[in-house]
């Protein structure tokens, strides 16, 4: 539907010079994994015909399928580079070594690397991923230090933890059992506290602060990809696109007073 409804936005007057696009394939289905040349090229051809564009700015695979060789995946997106249809390409939920070793093939056979991942980076640490095959930085210090040093921007999906942070959710409350199973846990529910706190400081939500948090991860180019179901609720986060964190107060969002 995003596709459809940027392109429906681009047809009724919408400047495409004015914005970047980042889209998304190669999702798996019911038939498993989708990480292949076809498919890839598939879901690409169909977003920009849904788009009504002929490039997109940020490519990223939705999955990474371990099987496949990363020269096909490489040599398939660089061949998409090449015509123009991609700017620049990312993975999301591919782990480290698989983003070291497409890039290496990238760099030996003079293609278009990787130069941005997609990984869940949350103020509520998942026990577990929400989906199989999802990877979640938001715990792990040592990912984030390989990032950092390799300047690579992050875009998070699932930035506010699926709703953790709203007020829908409380600890009483099991009904949603995924929200239990990845979320409930007694550090969340303080970092919940802390963000409650810290917004009633500053007259914001706790899913504002959850958002700002990821979006000032010391050393890192974090940027959050949001999901909201109204214009009210795009507008929350948008108002805190440019709130700046000190490095201090996003430890303290995380681990409180140590």
């Amino acid at each position: 539907w995003s596709d459809r409804n940027i392109g429906e936005w681009l047809r009724t007057g919408g400047r495409r010079e004015d914005i970047l696009i980042l889209s998304k394939g190669a999702h798996h289905d019911s038939r498993g994994d989708r990480v292949s040349a076809t498919e890839i090229s598939y879901d690409l051809g169909l977003s920009l015909e849904r788009m009504g564009t002929d490039h997109v700015d940020l490519y990223v695979l939705h999955r990474d399928d371990p099987n496949v060789h990363v020269s096909e995946v490489m040599n398939t997106l660089h061949h998409h580079h090449a015509r123009g249809r991609i700017r620049a390409i990312g993975g999301s939920n591919w782990s480290i070594p698989r983003i070291e070793e497409a890039n290496a093939y990238a760099r030996q056979h003079d293609l278009v690397q990787f130069s941005a991942s997609s990984p869940n980076i949350a103020l509520a640490v998942a026990k577990e991923p929400m989906w199989a095959n999802c990877i979640s930085i938001s715990g792990d210090e040592a990912s984030k230090a390989w990032y950092g040093s390799h300047a690579m921007p992050l875009f998070s999906w699932s930035s506010q933890a699926g709703g953790f942070f709203s007020g829908r959710f409380s600890r009483d409350d099991h009904s949603n059992a995924d929200m239990v199973r990845v979320y409930y846990n007694d550090e969340n529910w303080a970092r919940y506290d802390r963000a409650v706190t810290f917004g009633n400081e500053l007259g914001l939500t706790p899913t504002q602060v959850a958002l700002a948090w990821v979006l000032n991860q010391p050393g890192l180019q974090t940027h959050a990809l949001v999901g909201p179901a109204t214009v009210e609720e795009l507008q929350s986060s948008l108002a805190v696109a440019d709130l700046e964190l000190s490095p201090e107060q996003v430890r303290w969002l995380s681990h409180g007073d140590l």
